[in-house]
């Protein structure tokens, strides 16, 4: 089809001569276009969600409270425990360190006894001082 026959005109000499066919908006307008950012009031508000997670924490910590006291009385009965047994302990020690003791000096009265002036148990330091071996025992392996 020719421009002739759509504007019927038989033609044009300038666009101005063209007919306005424009599309405009439907009457009363088009809607509102939403631009501002709608955040839905969906869920529990700042404050419940601060005051429920102020609640774990409290209930966590008075739990937390609760174990460390089990604990410290556990504890406290096994100190206890070791205390009363202390006594019966270092007596076996004394008990076994002075049989041991009385052999070192056996063995040091038959190995000096040709050493003229040597003393039997004599502290060889001088001190003055009577300290027990550090390691617990006195070597009864080497005899």
């Amino acid at each position: 089809m020719t421009e002739a026959a759509i504007r019927k005109k038989p033609g044009m000499v300038s666009v101005k001569d063209m007919p306005v066919l424009q599309d405009g908006p439907p009457p009363g307008g088009f809607p509102p276009v939403r631009y501002a950012r709608r955040i839905p009031n969906k869920g529990p508000s700042a404050v419940a969600i601060f005051l429920t997670a102020f609640g774990a924490f409290s209930w966590g910590m008075y739990e937390v409270g609760k174990g460390n006291k089990i604990r410290r009385a556990l504890k406290e009965e096994k100190y206890a425990a070791r205390r009363a047994i202390l006594p019966v302990l270092q007596a076996e020690e004394d008990e076994r360190f002075v049989k041991e003791w009385k052999k070192y000096l056996e063995y040091e009265a038959e190995v000096m006894k040709d050493v003229p002036g040597w003393k039997v148990g004599e502290n060889v330091y001088n001190s003055g001082k009577w300290v027990p071996p550090s390691t617990g025992e006195l070597r009864p392996d080497v005899w």
